[in-house]
This record gives C-alpha cells, sequence and structure tokens, in this order.
C-alpha cells in the first residue's frame, strides 16, 4: 500500500468540501465553525498539497474547476466513509441520512414533488431535501444538485439518465379569455389569438409548427420563464398557454382549446451524475421518484 500517496490534510479537504457543497468560503465557515481565513488557508493548502487549482476565484464568487470536480467525488466519498465509520461505531449504520440537493421545474416542485418528499420521510426520516427549480442541467453537471427532473434527455456523457414515463402537454386558456375571444374552431381562427411564450417569443413556435400550428412572434405578447407565471398569466386571461395537462387540469377555471389540437407527448426524464452508484441516500431518492413519478 502506497501511504504517502494518502499524505495529506483531512482537515483541508473537509475544507475543500464544505467550500463545494456551500459555495463559498464564508458560507463553509460558518457551517464548519471557524473563521474564513482559517478555511482558506486550509484549501490553498490543500491545492499546493495536489498542485492543482480547485476554485478559480473571482472578486466576488469562486467556481470550482474540472479538476476540482474530479477530487470532489473523492473527498464525498471519504466524506461518507467516515460518517459510516462514525454510525457504524454507534450503532447506527443501517441509518440513510444526509442532504439530497434536487432540481426541477417550479411545477414539479409544487405539483408533484410534495406526496414523493411525504412517502420519503416515511421511509428515510433522516434524508433532508434541498430543491432547486431550474432549467438548466449546469445545476447537476457543476454539483449544485443531485438528481434533475427534466423533459429532455440529457447528451452530456458524464450524466446518467432514465426515462421514468411521459405526461402531455396541450393548449389551455382561462374560460374568461375563451367567453370574450370566442372559442377556435378552425386553423384560422386560433392563428389570430394571442399565446403566452415560454423563456423567449420562439421557443414555442417551432414545436407548435410540428404539430400543424403555424404561428409567428407577433401571436406570442407575453412571455415568462417559469410554469408557475404561464398558469398564472393564462388564468389571468392574458393569452393561450402551453400546459401539462396534469397540472392544468387542478384549475377549473381552465380549459382546453380547439379540439381538434391532439396533445403533444413530453417525455419525463430522471438526471443525475455518477454518485448514484456509491451513495445510498441518493439511490434511495432517485428511485423513490422513478417509482412515483412513473406509475403516474
Amino acid at each position: 500500500m502506497n501511504w504517502d500517496a494518502a499524505d495529506f490534510d483531512w482537515n483541508q479537504a473537509r475544507a475543500f468540501l464544505a467550500t463545494a457543497e456551500e459555495g463559498s468560503l464564508s458560507a463553509a465557515a460558518r457551517a464548519l465553525g471557524v473563521t474564513q481565513p482559517t478555511l482558506s488557508r486550509q484549501v490553498s493548502a490543500l491545492e499546493e498539497k495536489l498542485g492543482i487549482t480547485l476554485f478559480e476565484r473571482g472578486p466576488r464568487t469562486m467556481s470550482i474547476t474540472t479538476a476540482g470536480l474530479q477530487v470532489l467525488d473523492h473527498v464525498r466519498a471519504m466524506h461518507d466513509a467516515a460518517t459510516r465509520m462514525s454510525l457504524s461505531a454507534s450503532g447506527q449504520s443501517q441509518i440513510i441520512a444526509g442532504m439530497v440537493r434536487i432540481t426541477t421545474t417550479d411545477t414539479t416542485a409544487c405539483y408533484h414533488l410534495p406526496p414523493i418528499l411525504k412517502r420519503l420521510r416515511e421511509r428515510a426520516p433522516d434524508i433532508e431535501i434541498e430543491i432547486r427549480t431550474s432549467n438548466r442541467l449546469k445545476d447537476l453537471i457543476n454539483r449544485e444538485a443531485d438528481i434533475a427532473i427534466r423533459h429532455a434527455r440529457p447528451q452530456e456523457p458524464e450524466l446518467i439518465a432514465k426515462k421514468i414515463g411521459s405526461t402531455h402537454a396541450g393548449l389551455y386558456a382561462s374560460t374568461g379569455f375563451l367567453d370574450q375571444v370566442g372559442r377556435p374552431q378552425n386553423l384560422s381562427e386560433i392563428q389570430k389569438l394571442d399565446f403566452l411564450g415560454f423563456e423567449t417569443r420562439d421557443t414555442l413556435i417551432p414545436h407548435l409548427k410540428q404539430l400543424g400550428l403555424p404561428l409567428t412572434t407577433a401571436n406570442f405578447r407575453y412571455t415568462a420563464d417559469n410554469g408557475m407565471a404561464s398558469i398564472a398569466m393564462a388564468r389571468a386571461g392574458l393569452g393561450i398557454a402551453m400546459l401539462m395537462a396534469s397540472e392544468a387540469d387542478q384549475f377549473t377555471d381552465l380549459e382546453p382549446v380547439w379540439p381538434d389540437f391532439g396533445p403533444m407527448e413530453v417525455p419525463i426524464w430522471l438526471v443525475t451524475h455518477r454518485e448514484l452508484h456509491t451513495s445510498k441516500r441518493i439511490r434511495l431518492v432517485f428511485d423513490l421518484i422513478g417509482d412515483m413519478m412513473g406509475s403516474r
């Protein structure tokens, strides 16, 4: 066994892990109960020992480097091993505990995750959950999250993706809006109406065109970059929105628009990083989400 290769200070590795997890030196220092200068020295000492740069430091921000991400996997494994050792010594080795960060859309967080988290609390009460609402996979790649729920398959080779099912999206508008403008019966009538865009005015245009509904940016007077805002604007009578049926159907003041327009199938992908294979808590949450969302 090469003992020289493991010759570094655990406190330095712990300081690096806390900084990566908490996102800043100040937050990590508070979490560990040490001063920021002390923590900064420990991280710098580890960088010097390993001969690599772990963080890119800016005036007010710092981001983990590619080399840092590689080291992070090993340091997390060390931390988990140390935790298991402590639990084993105290007779608690079967407890699955710790933080799992989930990133997903705001509507999924509001309408689909709560019953899953309730079941999780019954099964593993010592697991902590932090939810981040975002449409970006960057959260997962940068290890700002452990699990992502997305509607598109990721292309990044370092991520693990599993299709757990599908849902459907359709065109919805408020009853008041349709009472005012009339319920469209054909393509010509619906092309004259206002639509609600998502992220940008032209994001939905190619998707709707594939479904036989050619629109232009002139149709999209209002846009929003999150689903909750889209639902609220549709309910306020500002236009027609593309919404998930399982979410729109929860509001009695929303109704489908244009019966001839068929629903669009939307896949549900569960995405994580390779720590899935080594972390029991991530595996438990990953599998529970897959079982409950996949069975809808």
